[in-house]
């Protein structure tokens, strides 16, 4: 059994009890488990298993395949807060969805994790914001090796992955019209 930190970043249903948990961990990179019998109600893992979550997990590495075995969850950060807005949790699932995205399965990566676990952190006490985003994009770009001096992150990501996740355009627009919103505020405040 092996040990590691590691963040929720997608969760798909495997049967009427059982889930697949994707998890981007500290020292092995991104990894699937089941969780069988996740759904039931009287579960060991319910409310330990959801969107964004952190925390300690044990897993049982699977003899073929890439469907491990999860044993233990010890949830350390719930982040609540990204699911008070709907823009917040959509920045988090961006953040995931690109992670995934610019990853190998099962490569680890220690400063790609503390990446995404500040990401999530941040987002959870702070209001969602462009600034944000292209914080989380830049840093990711150059984490990878793929960032161009003077240019958009974004651009760099997307020529390098082939694609940026669907999601980015709603993001981008919603995230522009709460700027351009709290800009106006501000107008009216002075």
């Amino acid at each position: 059994m092996q040990s590691t930190q590691a963040i929720v970043t997608r969760l798909t249903r495997l049967t009427d009890t059982s889930l697949i948990v994707h998890w981007f961990t500290e020292n092995h990179g991104l990894i699937k488990t089941v969780a069988k019998g996740a759904r039931r109600p009287k579960s060991p893992f319910a409310g330990k298993i959801d969107l964004f979550f952190g925390g300690e997990i044990a897993v049982i590495q699977a003899r073929r395949g890439d469907l491990h075995s999860l044993r233990e969850v010890c949830i350390s950060h719930w982040r609540e807060g990204l699911r008070r807005s709907y823009t917040s949790t959509l920045l988090a699932a961006y953040c995931c969805q690109l992670l995934e995205a610019a990853v190998e399965p099962e490569h680890p990566d220690p400063e790609l994790h503390d990446l995404l676990r500040r990401a999530l952190d941040h987002v959870d006490a702070a209001p969602a914001s462009l600034r944000a985003l292209r914080h989380f994009e830049t840093e990711l770009a150059r984490l990878l090796g793929v960032s161009q001096l003077q240019g958009d992150a974004s651009l760099s990501l997307r020529d390098a992955l082939g694609t940026l996740p669907a999601s980015r355009s709603e993001l981008v627009e919603r995230l522009s019209s709460m700027s351009d919103f709290s800009s106006s505020a501000d107008g009216i405040r002075r």
